[in-house]
Protein backbone atom coordinates (compact mmCIF):
# COMPACT_ATOMS: atom_id res chain seq x y z
CA UNK A 1 0.00 0.00 0.00
CA UNK A 2 1.07 3.22 -0.85
CA UNK A 3 1.61 5.79 2.07
CA UNK A 4 -0.70 9.15 1.38
CA UNK A 5 2.39 11.00 1.66
CA UNK A 6 4.30 9.30 -1.16
CA UNK A 7 3.35 11.61 -4.24
CA UNK A 8 5.48 14.34 -2.23
CA UNK A 9 8.82 14.68 -3.90
CA UNK A 10 12.39 14.64 -2.52
CA UNK A 11 12.42 18.44 -3.69
CA UNK A 12 9.00 18.93 -1.88
CA UNK A 13 10.47 17.76 1.30
CA UNK A 14 13.80 19.59 1.23
CA UNK A 15 11.56 22.84 0.41
CA UNK A 16 9.47 21.79 3.01
CA UNK A 17 12.09 21.79 5.33
CA UNK A 18 13.74 25.32 4.49
CA UNK A 19 10.18 26.96 5.30
CA UNK A 20 10.43 25.07 8.45
CA UNK A 21 13.35 26.51 9.27
CA UNK A 22 12.59 30.06 8.37
CA UNK A 23 9.21 30.17 10.31
CA UNK A 24 11.44 28.98 13.57
CA UNK A 25 13.17 32.28 12.96
CA UNK A 26 10.44 34.20 14.53
CA UNK A 27 10.16 32.01 18.05
CA UNK A 28 11.02 34.74 19.91
CA UNK A 29 8.94 37.43 17.52
CA UNK A 30 5.80 36.52 16.49
CA UNK A 31 3.23 35.83 19.12
CA UNK A 32 0.72 35.54 20.02
CA UNK A 33 0.43 34.49 16.08
CA UNK A 34 1.82 31.39 15.05
CA UNK A 35 5.15 30.47 13.34
CA UNK A 36 5.29 30.53 9.39
CA UNK A 37 7.57 30.39 6.82
CA UNK A 38 6.93 30.04 3.33
CA UNK A 39 9.08 29.24 0.00
CA UNK A 40 8.30 29.71 -3.57
CA UNK A 41 10.02 27.88 -6.05
CA UNK A 42 10.01 26.91 -9.64
CA UNK A 43 11.07 23.39 -9.62
CA UNK A 44 13.86 23.11 -7.92
CA UNK A 45 14.70 26.96 -7.62
CA UNK A 46 14.16 29.02 -5.35
CA UNK A 47 12.41 32.51 -6.27
CA UNK A 48 11.10 33.58 -3.56
CA UNK A 49 10.99 32.99 0.70
CA UNK A 50 10.09 34.69 3.71
CA UNK A 51 8.64 34.45 7.24
CA UNK A 52 5.98 35.68 9.92
CA UNK A 53 8.31 38.33 11.84
CA UNK A 54 5.87 39.75 13.81
CA UNK A 55 2.03 39.86 15.37
CA UNK A 56 0.68 43.22 12.90
CA UNK A 57 3.43 43.02 10.48
CA UNK A 58 3.61 41.08 6.60
CA UNK A 59 2.91 37.69 6.52
CA UNK A 60 5.16 35.00 5.55
CA UNK A 61 3.58 34.47 2.17
CA UNK A 62 3.90 38.41 1.50
CA UNK A 63 7.78 38.45 2.16
CA UNK A 64 8.14 35.82 -0.50
CA UNK A 65 6.06 37.05 -3.08
CA UNK A 66 7.75 40.10 -3.14
CA UNK A 67 10.99 38.59 -3.70
CA UNK A 68 9.42 36.33 -6.35
CA UNK A 69 8.26 39.31 -7.89
CA UNK A 70 7.01 37.95 -11.56
CA UNK A 71 7.98 34.58 -11.31
CA UNK A 72 5.31 33.12 -8.77
CA UNK A 73 3.31 33.03 -11.93
CA UNK A 74 3.05 29.22 -11.95
CA UNK A 75 5.52 28.55 -9.24
CA UNK A 76 4.93 26.10 -6.40
CA UNK A 77 4.80 27.79 -2.80
CA UNK A 78 5.30 25.56 0.62
CA UNK A 79 3.64 27.45 3.93
CA UNK A 80 4.01 25.73 6.89
CA UNK A 81 0.37 26.33 7.84
CA UNK A 82 -2.35 27.24 5.68
CA UNK A 83 -2.60 30.60 4.14
CA UNK A 84 -5.25 33.16 5.90
CA UNK A 85 -8.80 33.39 4.22
CA UNK A 86 -9.77 36.70 6.38
CA UNK A 87 -9.38 40.55 6.66
CA UNK A 88 -7.85 40.79 9.94
CA UNK A 89 -4.67 43.56 10.42
CA UNK A 90 -3.61 42.00 7.46
CA UNK A 91 -5.23 41.21 3.99
CA UNK A 92 -5.83 37.52 3.28
CA UNK A 93 -2.42 35.69 2.11
CA UNK A 94 -4.76 33.45 0.32
CA UNK A 95 -5.74 36.14 -1.68
CA UNK A 96 -2.57 37.34 -2.47
CA UNK A 97 -1.18 33.89 -3.59
CA UNK A 98 -4.32 33.95 -5.78
CA UNK A 99 -3.07 37.25 -7.67
CA UNK A 100 0.44 36.23 -8.14
CA UNK A 101 -0.75 33.48 -10.26
CA UNK A 102 0.91 30.61 -8.26
CA UNK A 103 -0.20 27.22 -9.96
CA UNK A 104 0.36 24.82 -6.83
CA UNK A 105 0.50 25.46 -2.97
CA UNK A 106 1.84 22.34 -0.56
CA UNK A 107 1.04 22.97 3.20
CA UNK A 108 2.38 21.34 5.99
CA UNK A 109 -1.00 21.49 7.82
CA UNK A 110 -4.52 23.39 8.51
CA UNK A 111 -4.86 26.29 10.58
CA UNK A 112 -7.45 25.20 12.98
CA UNK A 113 -7.58 29.27 14.13
CA UNK A 114 -11.50 29.54 13.86
CA UNK A 115 -11.29 32.68 11.37
CA UNK A 116 -9.29 30.40 8.68
CA UNK A 117 -9.83 26.73 9.16
CA UNK A 118 -9.93 25.61 5.75
CA UNK A 119 -11.03 28.48 4.63
CA UNK A 120 -7.87 29.25 3.07
CA UNK A 121 -7.53 26.18 0.98
CA UNK A 122 -11.21 26.51 -0.25
CA UNK A 123 -9.80 30.35 -1.73
CA UNK A 124 -6.87 28.79 -3.34
CA UNK A 125 -8.98 26.06 -4.86
CA UNK A 126 -11.58 27.79 -6.27
CA UNK A 127 -9.36 29.97 -8.22
CA UNK A 128 -8.11 26.47 -9.39
CA UNK A 129 -5.18 25.84 -7.72
CA UNK A 130 -3.46 22.71 -6.64
CA UNK A 131 -3.61 22.59 -3.09
CA UNK A 132 -1.90 19.69 -1.01
CA UNK A 133 -1.90 19.36 2.58
CA UNK A 134 0.06 17.02 5.35
CA UNK A 135 3.73 17.70 4.24
CA UNK A 136 5.95 17.54 7.36
CA UNK A 137 2.45 18.09 9.44
CA UNK A 138 3.81 16.39 12.79
CA UNK A 139 7.40 18.90 12.26
CA UNK A 140 4.99 21.65 12.22
CA UNK A 141 2.84 20.65 14.97
CA UNK A 142 5.90 20.58 17.04
CA UNK A 143 7.00 24.32 15.72
CA UNK A 144 3.34 25.47 16.87
CA UNK A 145 2.63 23.74 19.94
CA UNK A 146 2.10 26.34 21.96
CA UNK A 147 -0.33 28.29 19.30
CA UNK A 148 -2.25 25.15 18.76
CA UNK A 149 -2.55 24.61 22.35
CA UNK A 150 -4.16 27.82 22.70
CA UNK A 151 -6.56 27.28 19.80
CA UNK A 152 -7.39 23.61 20.34
CA UNK A 153 -7.44 23.25 24.04
CA UNK A 154 -8.10 26.72 25.05
CA UNK A 155 -5.28 26.89 27.33
CA UNK A 156 -1.50 27.40 26.94
CA UNK A 157 1.62 25.28 26.65
CA UNK A 158 3.17 24.70 29.87
CA UNK A 159 6.68 24.28 30.18
CA UNK A 160 8.32 23.38 33.62
CA UNK A 161 11.95 24.43 34.04
CA UNK A 162 13.48 22.30 37.00
CA UNK A 163 17.18 22.34 37.86
CA UNK A 164 18.42 19.62 39.96
CA UNK A 165 21.13 17.21 40.92
CA UNK A 166 21.55 13.67 40.27
CA UNK A 167 19.69 12.84 43.44
CA UNK A 168 16.93 15.16 42.45
CA UNK A 169 17.19 17.78 44.46
CA UNK A 170 16.50 21.25 43.83
CA UNK A 171 17.89 23.40 46.75
CA UNK A 172 19.53 22.73 50.26
CA UNK A 173 17.47 22.27 53.29
CA UNK A 174 17.26 26.08 54.15
CA UNK A 175 17.10 27.06 50.62
CA UNK A 176 19.97 27.60 49.18
CA UNK A 177 20.50 26.97 45.99
CA UNK A 178 22.83 29.04 43.86
CA UNK A 179 24.41 27.53 41.48
CA UNK A 180 23.35 24.19 41.23
CA UNK A 181 24.11 23.81 37.11
CA UNK A 182 26.87 25.62 35.24
CA UNK A 183 26.93 29.35 32.74
CA UNK A 184 25.83 27.16 29.83
CA UNK A 185 22.82 26.44 31.49
CA UNK A 186 21.59 29.15 33.07
CA UNK A 187 22.12 31.01 29.92
CA UNK A 188 19.74 28.40 27.64
CA UNK A 189 17.48 28.99 30.28
CA UNK A 190 17.45 32.71 29.26
CA UNK A 191 16.52 31.47 25.34
CA UNK A 192 12.97 29.10 26.78
CA UNK A 193 12.44 32.24 28.54
CA UNK A 194 12.43 34.72 25.70
CA UNK A 195 10.56 32.44 23.46
CA UNK A 196 7.54 31.72 26.40
CA UNK A 197 4.48 34.15 26.12
CA UNK A 198 4.44 34.28 30.05
CA UNK A 199 7.11 33.04 32.61
CA UNK A 200 4.71 31.92 35.78
CA UNK A 201 5.93 31.55 39.64
CA UNK A 202 4.13 31.29 42.85
CA UNK A 203 4.16 33.24 45.77
CA UNK A 204 6.99 31.16 48.22
CA UNK A 205 9.20 31.61 45.24
CA UNK A 206 9.10 35.01 45.14
CA UNK A 207 9.14 35.39 48.91
CA UNK A 208 11.97 33.04 49.60
CA UNK A 209 14.24 34.49 46.20
CA UNK A 210 13.18 37.64 45.04
CA UNK A 211 13.15 37.06 41.48
CA UNK A 212 13.36 39.66 38.36
CA UNK A 213 12.27 36.97 36.32
CA UNK A 214 13.38 38.77 33.13
CA UNK A 215 14.71 37.12 29.95
CA UNK A 216 18.20 38.04 29.10
CA UNK A 217 19.31 36.48 26.02
CA UNK A 218 22.79 36.96 24.32
CA UNK A 219 21.76 37.33 20.93
CA UNK A 220 18.64 38.44 19.27
CA UNK A 221 15.23 40.83 19.12
CA UNK A 222 12.69 39.39 21.43
CA UNK A 223 9.32 40.13 23.05
CA UNK A 224 9.42 40.44 26.57
CA UNK A 225 7.26 37.62 28.30
CA UNK A 226 4.79 38.65 30.73
CA UNK A 227 5.74 37.81 34.42
CA UNK A 228 2.65 36.14 36.06
CA UNK A 229 2.63 35.63 39.92
CA UNK A 230 -0.04 33.28 41.41
CA UNK A 231 -0.28 35.32 44.88
CA UNK A 232 -3.63 34.63 46.62
CA UNK A 233 -3.16 36.89 49.89
CA UNK A 234 -0.69 39.52 47.91
CA UNK A 235 2.30 38.52 50.18
CA UNK A 236 4.70 39.39 48.01
CA UNK A 237 4.44 43.22 47.46
CA UNK A 238 7.10 43.65 49.50
CA UNK A 239 9.61 41.97 46.82
CA UNK A 240 9.79 44.39 43.94
CA UNK A 241 12.52 42.96 41.77
CA UNK A 242 9.43 41.25 39.82
CA UNK A 243 7.97 44.23 38.98
CA UNK A 244 11.16 45.93 37.60
CA UNK A 245 13.43 45.77 34.22
CA UNK A 246 11.16 46.76 31.44
CA UNK A 247 8.39 43.68 31.42
CA UNK A 248 4.90 43.62 33.00
CA UNK A 249 3.99 41.96 35.56
CA UNK A 250 0.07 40.36 36.47
CA UNK A 251 -0.51 38.90 39.64
CA UNK A 252 -3.45 36.88 40.36
CA UNK A 253 -5.03 36.79 43.73
CA UNK A 254 -8.03 35.56 45.52
CA UNK A 255 -11.14 37.79 44.36
CA UNK A 256 -12.12 38.43 47.85
CA UNK A 257 -9.14 40.47 48.10
CA UNK A 258 -8.70 44.31 47.44
CA UNK A 259 -6.11 44.74 44.80
CA UNK A 260 -3.68 48.14 45.30
CA UNK A 261 -2.73 50.19 42.62
CA UNK A 262 0.68 50.17 41.49
CA UNK A 263 2.27 52.13 37.78
CA UNK A 264 2.60 49.16 35.33
CA UNK A 265 1.19 46.49 36.83
CA UNK A 266 -1.94 44.14 36.96
CA UNK A 267 -3.90 42.77 39.22
CA UNK A 268 -6.97 40.52 38.19
CA UNK A 269 -8.53 37.62 40.49
CA UNK A 270 -8.60 34.44 39.42
CA UNK A 271 -10.79 31.42 41.32
CA UNK A 272 -9.80 29.51 44.39
CA UNK A 273 -10.65 26.01 45.09
CA UNK A 274 -11.89 25.09 48.79
CA UNK A 275 -8.42 24.35 50.13
CA UNK A 276 -7.52 28.14 49.39
CA UNK A 277 -5.35 26.79 46.57
CA UNK A 278 -5.59 28.50 42.94
CA UNK A 279 -7.61 26.58 40.34
CA UNK A 280 -4.83 26.05 37.76
CA UNK A 281 -6.88 25.11 34.91
CA UNK A 282 -8.82 28.68 35.23
CA UNK A 283 -5.38 30.10 35.31
CA UNK A 284 -4.59 28.39 32.53
CA UNK A 285 -7.86 29.76 30.38
CA UNK A 286 -7.49 32.95 31.96
CA UNK A 287 -3.90 33.49 30.04
CA UNK A 288 -5.04 31.12 26.98
CA UNK A 289 -7.83 34.30 26.61
CA UNK A 290 -5.01 36.96 26.78
CA UNK A 291 -2.74 35.30 23.66
CA UNK A 292 -0.39 33.55 25.94
CA UNK A 293 0.84 30.30 23.63
CA UNK A 294 3.57 29.15 26.06
CA UNK A 295 3.76 29.25 29.44
CA UNK A 296 7.31 28.63 31.27
CA UNK A 297 7.16 27.94 34.94
CA UNK A 298 9.76 28.50 37.12
CA UNK A 299 8.39 27.56 40.91
CA UNK A 300 8.42 25.78 43.60
CA UNK A 301 8.31 21.98 43.59
CA UNK A 302 5.08 22.49 45.30
CA UNK A 303 3.33 24.53 42.73
CA UNK A 304 5.48 22.38 39.79
CA UNK A 305 3.98 19.16 41.32
CA UNK A 306 -0.10 20.21 41.55
CA UNK A 307 0.45 21.53 37.69
CA UNK A 308 2.11 17.77 37.38
CA UNK A 309 -0.63 16.31 39.29
CA UNK A 310 -3.48 18.55 37.55
CA UNK A 311 -2.48 17.32 33.89
CA UNK A 312 -1.49 20.46 32.89
CA UNK A 313 2.23 20.29 32.25
CA UNK A 314 3.20 19.44 28.66
CA UNK A 315 6.78 19.12 29.11
CA UNK A 316 9.38 19.33 31.97
CA UNK A 317 12.58 20.97 31.22
CA UNK A 318 15.48 19.57 33.33
CA UNK A 319 19.01 20.22 33.64
CA UNK A 320 20.81 17.62 35.97
CA UNK A 321 24.30 18.91 37.57
CA UNK A 322 26.89 16.63 38.42
CA UNK A 323 26.45 16.52 42.03
CA UNK A 324 24.87 14.95 44.88
CA UNK A 325 22.77 16.93 47.70
CA UNK A 326 21.73 14.00 50.01
CA UNK A 327 18.14 13.38 51.00
CA UNK A 328 17.81 16.02 53.36
CA UNK A 329 18.07 18.81 50.20
CA UNK A 330 14.53 19.69 48.58
CA UNK A 331 12.97 17.31 46.04
CA UNK A 332 12.12 18.81 42.33
CA UNK A 333 8.57 17.88 42.86
CA UNK A 334 6.12 17.48 45.99
CA UNK A 335 2.80 16.25 46.42
CA UNK A 336 2.39 14.15 43.69
CA UNK A 337 1.11 11.63 46.40
CA UNK A 338 3.06 8.62 44.20
CA UNK A 339 2.73 5.31 46.81
CA UNK A 340 3.12 2.83 43.92
CA UNK A 341 4.70 1.59 40.57
CA UNK A 342 0.99 1.89 39.23
CA UNK A 343 1.19 5.31 40.10
CA UNK A 344 4.24 6.67 38.67
CA UNK A 345 4.51 9.06 35.89
CA UNK A 346 5.96 7.66 32.39
CA UNK A 347 7.82 10.71 30.49
CA UNK A 348 9.00 10.66 26.95
CA UNK A 349 12.23 11.79 26.44
CA UNK A 350 11.84 14.34 23.40
CA UNK A 351 15.27 15.60 23.41
CA UNK A 352 18.51 15.51 25.44
CA UNK A 353 22.17 17.53 25.03
CA UNK A 354 24.84 18.47 27.21
CA UNK A 355 25.26 22.45 28.33
CA UNK A 356 29.03 22.58 29.80
CA UNK A 357 29.17 19.85 32.52
CA UNK A 358 25.42 19.83 32.80
CA UNK A 359 22.96 17.77 31.30
CA UNK A 360 19.30 19.16 30.08
CA UNK A 361 16.34 16.62 29.48
CA UNK A 362 13.31 17.93 27.51
CA UNK A 363 10.20 15.76 28.53
CA UNK A 364 6.82 14.86 27.94
CA UNK A 365 4.35 13.16 29.86
CA UNK A 366 3.11 10.09 27.61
Amino acid sequence: MRSPMSHFTANDHLLMARALRLAERAAWTTRPNPMVGCVIAQGEEVVGEGWHQRAGGPHAEVFALRQAGGRARGATAYVTLEPCAHYGRTPPCALALIQAGVSRVVAAMADPFPDVDGGGFALLRQAGITVEVGLMAAQARVLNAGFLSRIERGRPLVRVKLAGSLDGRTAMADGQSKWITGEAARADVQHWRARAGAILTGAATVLADDPALTARPEHGEFLPPLRVVLDARLRTLDCVRVREGGAPTLYLHDPALAAPVLAGVEFVPSPLQADGRFDLAAVMALLAARGINEVHVEAGPTLCGALLQAGLVDELLLYIAPLLMGDAARPLLAGLGIATMAQTVPLELADVRMLGKDLRLLLRPV
